[in-house]
C-alpha cells in the first residue's frame, strides 16, 4: 500500500501511525483496518465524514491484551451523546487484500 505522509498524518493520530508503522510489512493492513473502523463509527452515527468532525476525533487504541477501542473525542463525541450513546463495540480485521471492521453502539 502506498501511502502518502500528508495522507497518513490528516486522518491517524500520532498513536495510531506509530502502531501501523511498527508492524513492519503489514503496516498497510493495520492501516486499513483503522480507516475502515473510523468509517464503520461515523456511519454508525449517521454522518459520514462531515465538515465538522475531524479525523482524530475517532482513534482506535488497543488494550495490553490487544483489544481494539474506539476513543471518540471533539465533534464526534457531541455526535455520540446527541445519539445517546453509552458504550461502543468494535470488531476490525485484515488481510493481505481486505480490511474490515463493525461498530455497535448501544444507548
Amino acid at each position: 500500500m502506498t501511502r502518502t505522509p500528508r495522507f497518513v498524518e490528516r486522518v491517524f493520530t500520532t498513536a495510531e501511525r506509530e502502531y501501523c508503522d511498527s508492524r513492519g510489512a503489514a503496516a498497510g493492513q493495520s492501516y486499513a483496518a483503522r480507516f475502515a473502523a473510523k468509517e464503520a463509527f461515523l456511519k454508525a452515527i449517521k454522518t459520514g465524514w462531515s465538515g465538522k468532525i475531524s479525523w482524530h476525533d475517532v482513534e482506535v487504541k488497543r488494550d495490553e491484551t490487544g483489544v481494539p477501542s474506539l476513543s471518540i473525542t471533539g465533534e464526534a463525541a457531541k455526535k455520540l451523546a446527541e445519539l445517546g450513546g453509552t458504550s461502543i463495540h468494535l470488531a476490525i480485521s485484515h488481510t493481505t487484500e481486505h480490511a474490515v471492521a463493525q461498530v455497535i453502539i448501544e444507548a
